[in-house]
């Protein structure tokens, strides 16, 4: 009887060890994105539990100063093929440049396009349940110079049962997508369950007992294997994220940005993408919209009021309606590119009597 009431007394203080160990601020952070790093894996195959243990140690739960001020949660770097915002931050070496987001959202999704180069497809040999071999393997492959890197991905997993998040995933792509919401919820709810068996699927990986293998000496390799037509579009779409006017999508050009440009990364035709935008001719400069698809012949509204300088061009971009399409419904002078004075002009058909 002693015996067993001492063995329930060791398992309760266990427990209670585990429960001690987990920091407030990282249970907050996991409920926050946990999805996204579920999401991460059902569309890229970079498993939940890594993304998710990423993040927690490279931005501090999101209280580092790369994730406050760059939104950068996972400490990547500027490469010669980043053409987003930057932030320079004090890391390995001073003033070291590092890739800035919109929000922490987009640092997720580059994240799992990053695992896509080359320099890691030897990561994706490795079955997602195994997150431990995932952990050294990229390790190897240079995402960190901390040799202990590898370790503390794997204590952070252990301790926040991170790999419910990865099993989550794989049921998302099995069963529907109640069944996923039905699953056991990770963080506080998966801490006070029993010791669990030790982890299946084990990939060959580097032996971890012998010094650390380099596989890439250079910061990047010389050659970087092209973007997938999809992934080129997700990683165009990251730093500009869609908008709608009028019922049609649309994003804002940044620097850089050219019809050209926009119209490969988009998978499109260029001449194409200017029809759609009535930009035949014209130069792409930074604020413009840029329609992803043909704008409609009316507007959401009758009319608008133009204001003196203002283009025809412009307020049909802003309108979200065919320049032709107004230019006939209002009879104006296809010569005519900029309105001198206050104008009335309609944007839909409209009774006589309305007009008066």
């Amino acid at each position: 009887m002693k015996k067993t009431i001492l063995f329930f007394v060791a398992i309760g203080l266990s427990m209670g060890l585990v429960a001690q160990n987990q920091n407030a601020t990282y249970l907050a952070y996991i409920e926050q994105w946990k999805d996204m790093a579920i999401q991460e894996q059902i569309d890229y195959g970079v498993p939940a539990a890594i993304t998710m243990a990423q993040a927690l140690l490279e931005s501090s739960a999101g209280q580092s100063e790369l994730a406050v001020n760059a939104k950068n949660h996972f400490g990547i770097k500027c490469t010669k093929d980043w053409f987003g915002a930057v932030y320079y931050y004090d890391d390995d070496s001073a003033g070291e440049c590092f890739r800035q987001y919109g929000d922490a959202a987009e640092s997720f999704k580059d994240h799992s396009l990053f695992l896509k180069r080359p320099r890691y497809t030897t990561c994706f040999e490795i079955a997602v349940q195994d997150y431990e071999a995932w952990a050294y393997r990229l390790r190897d492959c240079g995402y960190a110079t901390d040799y202990m890197y590898a370790p503390k991905l794997v204590k952070i997993i252990e301790t926040y049962h991170l790999d419910t998040l990865t099993v989550r995933a794989l049921k998302a792509n099995e069963s529907a997508p109640q069944e996923v919401a039905a699953a056991p919820d990770t963080a506080q709810t998966a801490a006070p369950q029993q010791p669990r068996a030790k982890r299946p699927l084990k990939a060959e990986v580097v032996h971890r007992t012998d010094p650390i293998m380099v596989i890439h000496n250079d910061p990047e390799p010389e050659y970087v294997v092209p973007l997938t037509a999809r992934e080129e579009r997700d990683s165009f779409l990251l730093m500009h994220p869609k908008k709608r006017c009028n019922g049609v999508m649309y994003v804002v050009a940044r620097e850089g940005d050219t019809y050209a440009n926009v119209a490969f990364r988009l998978n499109v035709r260029e001449r194409d993408l200017r029809e759609d935008n009535d930009a035949l001719g014209r130069e792409l400069a930074v604020g413009d919209r840029i329609y992803l698809a043909a704008k409609k012949k009316i507007g959401d509204k009758d009319f608008v009021w133009t204001h003196t300088g203002q283009s025809l061009w412009q307020l049909c971009q802003e309108e979200g309606v065919s320049m032709t399409a107004i230019q006939e419904l209002n009879e104006l002078d296809p010569q005519i590119r900029t309105f001198r004075t206050r104008q009335k002009i309609y944007l839909r058909k409209v009774k006589e009597d309305t007009k008066r």
